[in-house]
């Protein structure tokens, strides 16, 4: 249950001044006809696509070899992932770092298989993912300040011009980010007495058992983790086979 790493998300949202954002098309009665029939006959519009219509990866600052943060960019808004759209167009650019060095932990609270575990995400930890998402933040408002996207804002309600300090961005940052659905490495591989698994991906102690999902990583990929966790099962696969067939 040690070593949890996660990719936290902040989410920045802008008022629209056109009714152009999904926010609109879920308050029309025919909007919605439109989107269901788009879907049904041509398996096309807005119903066909992803919550996140683009993404981003970019670096917070110069220098740098690679990118440290990663962008999703909808076209609706609310006040929280699976809340009910605000009355309001509007769109959300949220931004999470790529590699925290915060680290968390989760433990059992009961004997009760089907009771659910204290989870301690412990984001925002260490300085340097404070500083990364406050200059994510920055990053994020440079974007909506470029010709191609302002001429479509009204203002930023979220997190709101009137915070402007570093220590403004980062209690925004705690108070309103959430996971973004990349929980990994609290059963992480490795050689040590601390790590839970081996290289053949079996629990240390116990026979019989492997774990085959993202707990295994001993630090978070910087991207996405469907495709890793793909990637970690096919090579399971290869080695419960070779084992059977010895």
């Amino acid at each position: 249950g040690q070593n949890l790493q996660d990719h936290l998300q902040v989410r920045v949202i802008h008022r629209c001044n056109e009714p152009l954002t999904t926010n609109d098309d879920m308050r029309s009665l025919w909007r919605k006809l439109r989107m269901g029939m788009q879907y049904v006959f041509q398996r096309s519009g807005p119903m066909a696509v992803g919550i996140n219509q683009a993404g981003a990866f970019l670096r917070t600052r110069s220098g740098l070899d690679r990118p440290d943060i990663q962008f999703h960019f909808a076209a609706l808004s609310a006040d929280l992932p699976g809340a009910p759209l605000h009355d309001f167009p509007g769109f959300t650019a949220s931004v999470c770092q790529l590699r925290p060095t915060s680290r968390g932990y989760l433990e059992i609270e009961s004997a009760d298989p089907m009771a659910r575990p204290e989870i301690h995400p412990g984001y925002l930890s260490t300085e340097n993912d404070c500083r990364i998402v406050v200059d994510a933040l920055r990053v994020t408002r440079r974007i909506a300040a470029q010709p191609a996207l302002s001429q479509y804002i009204v203002d930023e309600y979220q997190p709101g011009q009137q915070l402007q300090s570093d220590e403004e961005l980062l209690k925004f940052a705690r108070d309103t980010g959430v996971t973004i659905f990349h929980p990994s490495g609290t059963c992480r591989m490795g050689p040590d007495d601390e790590a839970v698994v081996d290289a053949a991906l079996k629990v240390r102690g116990v026979s019989g058992l492997r774990v085959v999902d993202c707990s295994i990583m001993p630090t978070l990929v910087s991207g996405n983790t469907h495709a890793p966790a793909v990637m970690i099962a096919e090579k399971a696969s290869d080695l419960i086979q070779a084992d059977a067939g010895n």
